[in-house]
């Protein structure tokens, strides 16, 4: 799934008691409770809507020092105590944050409660505890703070804390989305997209994406963008798919680079742009997408918008295998195999190989069956190779099929491995 995990109030009218002996305040005096409201306020608490922002939007020195004053003044208020602690959290301090939230939440306090039930689920700054997590987002859920909605609705749908169940997750989604948070609106999308919860619904997916796009998301972008890539549900339109995945891109979103630059380097929706392309790929391998760290290296290892370096190819497509991408455990072997930005390792080469066809990846099942037909670092065994060649044709992979073929039938030339992109 392609939704990310978790992560006013115009005049607010106060009723508070005054020490004898004090008028009123001026209209140029901004109360401290006013103050740090006005700086760590999510837009998503009740009154709050016209001056809460997003967490990383908080100016955490202001937020901080606002909210320390605000607490020094109403040392007993549950409010300031989650913005505070959503300041210091903001701000990477968690050591500060977690007695604020532990206090809030204990008092019911919405941001509190969604916040360190993140936290928990997460491991963010304290041990992971997805049971209590979760139990806490759903009070927040409750009480209707979208930002815990959102999340609770998360972990329904990854099993975190709770047994999963993709009809909660779309419902607590949609209490979300329906408040207008962007990352709900882009999650219940990808649940009609996917079927999860609702029927599948390629319309009400992209129409939810939509309204998340309209306020800037990258998710939504991506998604809405990968909808109209493919065709779903609708004509394919890969020139808007561009248009959205760049807009991604430019937020830094690594999906939308690596996206972006497959359609770039592949000329649909957009010009062939080799180099552009690389460039994207890079921009999301730096952040961890085993799956750019893979396109970025069949370019290295083609010589295509770069100098070819098999070495760069073989430092990325281990990167992307370690990251869980089996299309570059294939090609990490076959480069080990062949000796290319390496010493041929026949040792390296069956085990990269292996773990993709552990993953049932046709195209390792059938590199396996090479390796094992003509006895590269192992004993040459005909019916192994014959066995492997049968698995990966099973799923239609055809030069497995003319390799059976071949074993099985009259001699004819090996065809061979393949890498995979």
């Amino acid at each position: 799934m392609a939704g990310l995990k978790r992560l006013g109030r115009g005049l607010l009218v106060l009723s508070l008691a005054m020490p004898a002996g004090l008028g009123p305040a001026t209209a140029t005096e901004e109360q401290p409770f006013d103050a740090c409201a006005a700086a760590a306020a999510s837009q998503y608490e009740t009154g709050f809507e016209e001056i809460g922002r997003e967490s990383w939007e908080i100016d955490t020195d202001a937020a901080i020092n606002a909210c320390i004053a605000a607490l020094e003044d109403e040392p007993d208020s549950a409010q300031v105590k989650g913005w505070l602690g959503r300041a210091y959290f903001a701000a990477g301090d968690t050591d500060r944050a977690v007695p604020l939230f532990e206090e809030a939440a204990a008092a019911g306090n919405v941001v509190a409660l969604a916040m360190l039930g993140d936290m928990l689920t997460t491991g963010d700054g304290v041990a992971v505890d997805m049971e209590r997590g979760a139990q806490l987002l759903t009070q927040g859920a409750e009480a209707g703070f979208a930002l815990a909605q959102n999340s609770l609705g998360l972990s329904y749908d990854f099993g975190e804390g709770l047994k999963q169940d993709y009809t909660q997750a779309a419902r607590w989604y949609r209490a979300a989305a329906e408040q207008g948070m962007s990352k709900a609106q882009s999650n219940l999308g990808l649940m009609y997209q996917e079927g999860l919860g609702v029927p599948r619904d390629y319309v009400a997916a992209a129409a939810w994406f939509e309204l998340a796009v309209a306020q800037g998301d990258a998710s939504g972008q991506v998604n809405l963008g990968k909808l109209l890539q493919d065709g779903s549900g609708q004509p394919a339109d890969p020139a808007r798919a561009a248009e959205l995945y760049r807009l991604a891109a430019d937020q830094g979103d690594m999906y939308g680079q690596n996206n972006l630059g497959f359609l770039l380097e592949n000329g649909l929706g957009v010009d062939t742009d080799l180099v552009a392309a690389a460039e994207l790929y890079r921009q999301a391998a730096d952040q961890g997408l085993a799956l750019a760290q893979h396109n970025l290296a069949l370019l290295y290892e083609d010589g295509r918008g770069v100098k070819q370096d098999y070495g760069r190819a073989l430092e990325l497509y281990r990167q992307a295998a370690e990251g869980g991408e089996m299309r570059a455990a294939v090609n990490l072997g076959l480069l080990h195999l062949d000796g290319l930005g390496t010493e041929v390792d026949y040792d390296e080469a069956i085990k990269w190989t292996q773990l993709a066809a552990d993953s049932d990846q046709p195209i390792a099942l059938n590199n396996l069956g090479h390796i094992y037909e003509n006895g590269f670092g192992v004993t040459a065994d005909r019916d192994t190779a014959i066995s492997y060649y049968q698995q990966a044709a099973d799923q239609g992979y055809q030069l497995a099929a003319e390799n059976l073929a071949r074993l099985t039938g009259p001699a004819t030339p090996s065809t061979g491995k393949t890498k995979t992109k």
